[in-house]
């Protein structure tokens, strides 16, 4: 690590800590050269895979486009915003789990969909209602008699 003072290479760790509840190292470093210390965060770099859109064309998974999505369906529904956290982080982790460096929005979209359905039957209509493009009562009609299958088939 190079000191960010003297640009010195030889500087040595004098202690580690966890943070951010265990998900990065905290470092404390000195520069064997000029004597300062300064800190440093060491995070995995976990891959997120690429987005294929419908049309083809690839583009990075975006976090806060997927947060927004959801907070959208939510909006004014008595749902926390730790559940949505933990929703992102699912979803997040369902994607890093498919070993792929892409994966169709499809699939993305489906996941956030399930992950509604837990959450909010509410926003989950209100989202497969966006994300599906329904056209007519039918479409909806169709949408909230699966909903109410799986609703009867999980444990209450």
């Amino acid at each position: 690590m190079h000191c960010p003072f003297c640009a010195e290479e030889d500087t040595k760790v004098i202690d580690s800590r966890l943070a951010a509840e265990g998900n990065q190292i905290r470092r404390r470093r000195e520069c064997a050269s000029c004597g300062e210390r300064f800190t440093t965060f060491e995070t995995a770099e976990l891959v997120i895979p690429r987005v294929i859109k419908s049309d083809g064309s690839r583009q990075p998974f975006d976090e806060q486009k997927m947060r927004k999505g959801l907070m959208h369906a939510l909006q004014k529904r008595p749902v926390s915003l730790e559940q949505i956290d933990a929703a992102v982080l699912r979803v997040l982790s369902k994607l890093r789990g498919t070993g792929e460096r892409e994966v169709k929005s499809r699939l993305i979209g489906e996941m956030v969909m399930s992950e509604l359905r837990d959450l909010d039957q509410v926003a989950y209509v209100r989202f497969a209602s966006v994300y599906r493009n329904f056209q007519d009562i039918a479409e909806f009609r169709s949408a909230l008699d699966t909903l109410d299958a799986a609703t009867e088939q999980s444990p209450a």
